[in-house]
């Protein structure tokens, strides 16, 4: 395949990278606010937090407003940056939201997805399975938003995908929090199971409905971990 600054009519142009400085510092305070390292309500002062990771204070801006727009960090006009600290009648709300996605992807999925795609999403809640208790919580977390993703992706509409990327960025800590919670692990994980066998026979009520008992068991998780942070 031919360099972009070799096809006709293009000027010489540099190559873009991948991802930008700005990403991949937005991708480590991600992390560091999913782990709570930067707890919630904690101050990310720009000249602290830039020389920490070993960046200038430009990219960390940008990085900031990525994550402003996620709803992991809020930027108030001559305040400090803080790490986001929603309500739970907040994270409720959009958890409501996110059930009803992600019902209807696993309905649609049911419906257009290839056979391919299922069972790959199968495959993924094996894993789960397999690996719950053995790896890192994030690493754990991060599975288990690739299994949420795949029967996103499988349900083939790009309007509910887009809204979901946008309701899920905003409530990743949250349900960081549900994921790495290990009390009633297993009943978690049978609810994967009750998805990804639903999806496989293709039967798109079973499948709507798990999904929104698996959401709303999130939350119950969400706001016992904070009645037990609370004491």
């Amino acid at each position: 395949m031919n360099d972009s600054s070799d096809l006709p009519g293009l000027p010489k142009v540099r190559p873009l990278e991948r991802r930008s400085l700005a990403h991949q510092v937005a991708d480590q305070l991600r992390d560091l606010i999913l782990l709570e390292e930067l707890a919630p309500g904690a101050a990310i002062v720009e000249r602290e937090t830039a020389t920490a990771l070993g960046v200038s204070r430009t990219p960390l801006r940008e990085s900031l407003r990525l994550l402003a727009s996620e709803g992991l960090v809020e930027i108030n006009p001559n305040r400090v940056p803080r790490v986001a600290d929603p309500s739970l009648d907040e994270i409720h709300e959009l958890l409501l939201v996110q059930a009803a996605l992600e019902a209807l992807a696993g309905e649609l999925a049911c419906n257009v997805a290839t056979d391919e795609e299922l069972a790959n999403i199968k495959s993924l809640e094996v894993q789960l399975n397999a690996s719950s208790g053995e790896i890192a919580p994030l690493e754990f977390f991060q599975m288990d938003m690739e299994f949420h993703n795949a029967i996103v992706t499988a349900s083939a509409n790009s309007a509910l995908a887009q809204t979901h990327q946008t309701y899920n960025a905003r409530l990743w800590r949250a349900r960081f929090i549900s994921s790495r919670r290990k009390v009633n692990r297993a009943g978690t994980l049978e609810q994967h199971t009750k998805i990804a066998d639903a999806l496989v026979k293709r039967n798109a009520k079973k499948a709507s409905a798990a999904l929104r008992d698996h959401l709303h068991t999130g939350f119950v998780n969400i706001k016992r971990a904070r009645q037990e942070q609370s004491g």
